[in-house]
């Protein structure tokens, strides 16, 4: 069986954790039908010495055809 996927990639962001990070981009991924996510960048921003944000870039996929 041969399968294809659409891939769309997402950065979500979180002032609480990566995890969160995560799953905003998944819920803001505008495909249908998502069905695995890979986080292919961590970074962040930090304020006043600090951690102040999470960000994560994901790829979340969807079989096609």
């Amino acid at each position: 069986m041969t399968k294809s996927y659409q891939i769309v990639e997402v950065v979500g962001s979180s002032a609480n954790s990566i995890q969160e990070a995560v799953r905003a981009a998944v819920d803001g991924a505008k495909i249908e039908g998502p069905s695995w996510f890979e986080v292919r960048e961590v970074r962040g921003r930090i304020d006043g010495g600090k951690v102040a944000e999470f960000q994560v870039r994901v790829a979340v996929g969807t079989p096609r055809g």
